[in-house]
């Protein structure tokens, strides 16, 4: 078990860095440089003045030199400074976001997993009943879906006509007069409509991987064999059958981790959400280069955190892979 834990690890730190070089590459091919914004806008910029912005931001050096100074601060943990005008600590700007946006995620997360897994599980042993065909419309009708358009039109009933939520940000501006129940309500009326879309689209997906690798479970020779034995039917369903047909969720929990963090760019910017995706829309469009790699350096680490979840919960979930 170590030395698989060894190699995993050695693994994670090898993908690593060739995610961060690739999109280190890639984002510096793209169109214009941080300093256009502060040039191209001011008449009176002189060729030298430009040049000594780009110096000062370290643009001048060539890129693979770019890429070992910024290689070399986060060995130390240190992400940098923005680009943008006031120069903040990129740390510090990402984690006055995080709160926002994992909240946001890990209750959506949460209400999918604890919708999904049943429904599947009900469809699966009730195959071709009246619930299992309404649960698969209901299920098309939230995968055709966009989210940004069930967004919009979420606000267009619930906060245009019917004035029952707020449109946009995550707390009203009499905030601070109000007591703790109600600071809590008002959050939750905030925070609402972008966690029902973010579930809706999550559930959809989950319900209909638990229900196809439930039916290829209870098909199985060892389940026919646990009914024969006299066997009540809730202990072979939800003892036998589903330990196995969770194999396939555990990879999609393990995919869902990167989420915490990451967020919805397109909503969060629909409903004014100060999180993570917002920030990565501003940083892209002022190309804020050391936010962007703040980003998705975290992000690729926790994509790769949760890969090494995935197999440790497979290990769990199957004894197995525990011998092997």
């Amino acid at each position: 078990m170590i030395l698989h834990l060894s190699r995993r690890f050695l693994e994670f730190i090898l993908t690593l860095f060739g995610i961060t070089l690739l999109s280190f590459f890639i984002i510096h091919l793209a169109p214009g440089k941080p300093t256009d914004i502060l040039t191209e806008l001011n008449p009176k910029i002189t060729p030298e003045a430009r040049e000594r912005l780009e110096k000062y931001y370290g643009l001048d050096k060539p890129i693979i030199i770019q890429y070992l100074l910024w290689a070399k601060r986060i060995i130390k943990l240190d992400f940098g400074e923005s680009f943008s005008t006031d120069h903040r600590p990129v740390w510090e700007k990402i984690r006055e976001r995080i709160p926002v946006t994992v909240s946001i995620n890990l209750v959506s997360m949460l209400l999918v997993f604890l919708l999904a897994i049943p429904i599947g599980v009900a469809s699966a042993t009730r195959q071709n009943s009246f619930f299992d065909k309404a649960t698969t419309v209901g299920v098309f009708l939230g995968f055709s879906m966009p989210a940004f358009w069930l967004a919009l039109l979420m606000i267009m009933l619930f906060g245009v006509y019917l004035h029952w939520l707020p449109i946009s940000g995550i707390k009203s501006l009499n905030y601070s007069a109000l007591s703790f129940p109600g600071k809590v309500i008002d959050i939750s009326k905030h925070l609402f409509m972008i966690v029902f879309v973010t579930t809706i689209g999550g559930l959809a997906a989950l319900s209909r991987y638990m229900r196809s690798s439930m039916l290829e479970v209870i098909r199985q020779d060892y389940i026919t064999t646990a009914r024969a034995k006299g066997l009540p039917e809730r202990m072979v369903i939800y003892r036998h059958a589903l330990r196995n047909a969770l194999l396939p969720i555990i990879t999609i929990l393990g995919l869902s981790v990167p989420g915490l963090l990451g967020g919805s760019v397109i909503l969060e910017k629909i409903f004014g959400i100060p999180g993570m995706g917002q920030l990565f829309f501003m940083s892209v469009m002022t190309r804020d280069y050391p936010v962007i790699m703040g980003l998705l350096t975290i992000g690729a680490i926790l994509t790769l955190a949760g890969n090494m979840l995935a197999d440790l919960c497979y290990a769990i979930a199957d004894p197995r892979l525990r011998r092997q």
